[in-house]
Formats: structure tokens, C-alpha cells, sequence
């Protein structure tokens, strides 16, 4: 998740053009390490990742002395890995066994049912409590495009309805979009993709069968009492704990402390209203609430049950692999937004913003970028193209109600474009969205063997999700 960054604050020199070459190169060896040179990328990605983003921040901090920018990466990275960690930690404690045969109606019903459970515990949360089970279902059948339905449908499109729903949601609600907006302006669009993936994959599903992929165990013959059972659902109390904690931002609520950047470039803890007084406000990053989403990956953990625990096979390693990726791709994408942001802003960028190319360029970004910080940089495209400021409350919410200072339906159109288009899109790789990496790493922990990220982009992302994509745009966007 992105930083609450409440206000923004920028220092130092534009970025160079040739300041993208280490982001290109990370997303190149996340490409085609696991298929050229698995060994090396496997022992080494961790160095990798954090070396690329260290060429990036010093060259801000000493080539560009750029401060800002670095410091919000820091803390856009702190809250997305706690959030991701302790829902993560906290779904891993939960295991849920469904005793019956793996049937393509099953399955299908059970893909629909994570994506309205991703909005009530996000994407990541649904992704963590339902991948396990949604895999011993179809003991005997599992393969990779079931992994790659539930990346589509739970990690990502299922998360369009709510700011809980996905993070570019979530960083939309903090800078001032209703919490029912989402609900209201993206249902129809929500209902359009899950039920077309859906009806997808209970045909493909029907057909394939195990054709694809491995057999993890065939119990064929197995007598089923399609009962659902649960072990450990005392961590379901975690996760309302990690939900709850969302809400606890010092931008929202005044007596929350926050980490504030001085105008002086110094560091200090206080409350925004208290650091707006003394006149010494620059920005101000939240950390109460990652502080209690670390405490609830750690106490779920220690305090979880030891049978779902090794029921589930639950481990770091996926954990640990979306850190390091990500250390990655948030140090090393500044001046990738901070080059797509300028350019939006400009006039000749302002000229080309539109619902429609809103829709295909956030989409776009947010499928090889993080779409969180993509879907804010393209709201805050949108807004400073109509003379709008993302950090005036009063300029957001008279953009999500259609004011006409801001083109009256034209705005709302334009927002919805960019909120379905990130949350939609972000299913396009493997590091669209946080979840994604997540699900593939779990699924091939198990022994499914997976596409690599050009095979998941070639063989099911343009083939399947696109058209998809693209008869969204058609229907909701593209004769508006």
C-alpha cells in the first residue's frame, strides 16, 4: 500500500529520462530470471533488488538532492509490506477445509464468493485465507490456470468494490473519495468482468480438467461430506484487528500521531494540526497503524494455531519474496511516475487526458508498475488537468460528485476509469499487485508449476484477461 502521505512535497531536480534504466532492468531479471538463470535469480534477487533501488536513491539524494522523494517511497513501502505481512501472517493461521470433489461448478462458485470476501479483508487478505483451500479442493486435478482464474478473480477484479477492496482504493479514501463511491460507480463494472471470468473458467475448467499442469494427489475415489471446517478461526479476530487499524490515519483523525517532515527537511512526531500550528508542516506519514499491523503479524503467529499452521504448510517464504521484490520496485519506479506525473501535468499531457485514455494508460502502468502509486499519480493527473489539487479535500470531493468547475459527469467518468483500470489491470504480471507474487510463490511451494512472467503475460493475460479488459472499456467507457 502506498504511503498517507497527506500532503506532498516536492524538492530537488527533475529526474532524468535514463533514471528508469535500473527500474527496466529489475522488471527484465523479474522476467527472465526464473526461466533463463533460475539458480542465480533464486540465491541472489534479494541483492539484486535492494542494490537497483540504492543506484535510485542515491542518485535523489545526491545527484538530485531530492530528499522527498525517497522518503515517501520509504514509508509507501512501510505500509504496503505491513499490510501485505500481517494479512498474510494473520490468513496463514486460518485453515479452512472444504470436503468435497473439485467440480467446475464448485470452483467457480468459490472464485466468486473470494472476490466478494475481497472486499470486506482486501485482496490480500482473501488471496492468503482461500488459495490453500481453493488448492486442496482440486487435489488430484490442480493446475496452473486454476492459480492463474484465482489471481485474475480474487487478487485483483474481486477488489474493485470497496477502498478495503485493493490499495489504489484505499490511498483514494484517504486522499477524500467517499467510502460507498467505489461501491456505487464500479458495481456494474465489477459485476461485468467476474461474471465474464467467471463464466470463462467454468468452461475452461469443465474442458481442461487435468490436462494441464501437475497432479499433487489423486483421491479420485475419495467419499466427501461437503462439510467446510475450520481450524484456527481465533485469527479471524487478527484480521478484523488489521481492518480496523487501516482507519487509524493521522490525516483522517486529528489526535493520531504522525511522523511530519519539517520545512527544514528535519524529522519529528506530532500530530498534523499541532505541526500546521507551529507553521513547520511539510508532510506527514502515518505509523500507528503499520506499528499495529506488525504487532498483529507477530502475536497471530506466536499465538496461532499449530495445526492450521502446518495444515496450511505455512512458511515465509512468499512473504519474504514480495519484500525483496518490492524493495525493488518501489526504490527503483520513482522516476518512472515522477516522468508519466510531469508529463500528465503539462499542457501537452493535459491535451490527451480523457476517461479513455485514463482508463488504458493507468491500466497499462498499473499491470508493470505497483497500482497503487499509479492510480494516485494518474488522480492526481486528472485533477491538475482541470486545475484540481489532490491535496485540497474540497477539490476531491467536488471531483467524485461530477462539480462542473471540474466538468460536471466527465470527472466522475474519468475517476471511475482510473479506479477500475487499476484494480483491474493490476492482474496483467506477476507485480501488479502485491498478492499476485504471493499466490505463485504458494502454489509452486506446493508443486504446481507455474508460468514464468513472460509465459503468465503471453499464455493468459493477453489470451484471456485483455479481451476482457477491453469489452469493459467498450461497455462502460469508450461511447460515454
Amino acid at each position: 500500500m502506498s504511503a498517507s502521505a497527506v500532503e506532498a512535497g516536492g524538492h530537488g531536480a527533475p529526474a532524468s529520462p535514463f533514471s528508469v534504466i535500473p527500474f527496466v532492468i529489475l522488471l527484465t531479471m523479474i522476467a527472465t530470471g526464473p526461466l533463463f538463470y533460475e539458480k542465480f535469480w533464486h540465491h541472489n534477487y534479494p541483492k539484486v533488488a535492494i542494490g537497483l533501488a540504492l543506484v535510485v536513491v542515491v542518485y535523489y539524494l545526491f545527484g538530485l538532492h531530492n530528499h522527498a522523494a525517497p522518503l515517501h517511497a520509504f514509508f509507501e513501502y512501510f505500509q504496503f509490506i505491513s499490510l501485505l505481512s500481517a494479512l498474510y501472517i494473520a490468513s496463514g493461521g486460518i485453515m479452512i477445509n472444504i470436503d468435497r470433489k473439485g467440480t467446475p461448478l464448485a470452483n467457480t462458485v468459490l472464485l466468486v464468493i473470494g472476490a466478494i470476501i475481497s472486499n470486506i479483508i482486501g485482496t490480500t487478505g482473501a488471496s492468503m485465507l482461500l488459495i490453500r483451500p481453493f488448492i486442496r479442493l482440486n487435489k488430484g486435478r490442480i493446475s496452473a490456470y486454476h492459480i492463474i482464474f484465482f489471481i485474475f478473480m480474487v487478487s485483483n477484479v474481486g477488489g474493485a468494490l470497496t477502498p478495503i477492496g485493493d490499495p489504489p482504493l484505499f490511498l483514494g479514501f484517504l486522499k477524500g473519495v467517499p467510502f460507498e463511491w467505489t461501491l456505487e460507480h464500479s458495481f456494474t463494472p465489477w459485476v461485468f468482468g467476474i461474471g465474464l471470468l467467471a463464466i470463462l473458467f467454468f468452461f475452461v475448467d469443465k474442458r481442461q480438467g487435468a490436462k494441464e499442469g501437475d497432479l499433487i494427489e489423486d483421491n479420485s475415489n475419495a467419499e466427501y461430506t461437503n462439510k467446510i471446517s475450520f481450524t484456527g478461526a481465533k485469527n479471524f479476530l487478527w484480521l478484523v484487528l488489521v481492518i480496523v487499524a487501516i482507519f487509524i490515519d493521522p490525516a483522517k483523525l486529528n489526535w493520531v500521531p504522525a511522523v511530519i517532515e519539517h520545512t527544514d527537511g528535519s524529522l519529528g512526531i506530532s500530530t498534523i494540526p499541532a505541526a500546521k500550528e507551529a507553521g513547520t508542516y511539510l508532510t506527514g506519514f502515518s505509523f500507528i497503524r503499520e506499528l499495529i499491523m506488525l504487532s498483529v503479524a507477530y502475536f497471530s503467529f506466536t499465538l496461532a494455531d499449530k495445526r492450521a499452521i502446518e495444515g496450511n504448510d505455512f512458511n515465509f517464504e512468499p512473504i519474504r519474496e514480495v519484500a525483496f521484490i518490492f524493495v525493488g520496485i518501489f526504490g527503483t519506479m520513482m522516476p518512472a511516475l515522477e516522468l508519466v506525473a510531469s508529463f500528465a501535468a503539462s499542457p501537452e499531457g493535459a491535451a490527451l487526458i480523457t476517461h479513455n485514455t485514463l482508463y488504458w494508460g493507468t491500466g497499462t502502468l498499473s499491470g508493470i508498475l505497483d497500482n497503487a502509486p499509479t492510480y494516485l499519480n494518474f488522480f492526481t493527473a486528472a485533477l491538475a488537468a482541470k486545475g484540481g489539487d489532490i491535496g485540497n479535500l474540497q477539490d476531491v470531493v467536488a471531483f467524485t460528485e461530477g462539480a462542473q468547475q471540474f466538468g460536471g459527469i466527465e470527472a466522475i467518468i474519468e475517476l471511475r476509469a482510473i479506479s477500475v483500470s487499476a484494480v483491474f489491470f493490476g492482474a496483467m504480471t506477476y507485480i501488479g499487485n502485491g498478492p499476485n507474487f504471493m499466490v505463485k510463490s504458494i502454489a509452486e511451494q506446493i508443486g504446481i508449476e507455474m508460468p514464468s512472467f513472460f509465459g503468465y503475460i503471453v499464455r493468459y493475460s493477453l489470451p484471456i484477461l485483455l479481451p476482457i479488459l477491453f469489452l469493459t472499456w467498450l461497455a462502460f467507457f469508450a461511447f460515454v
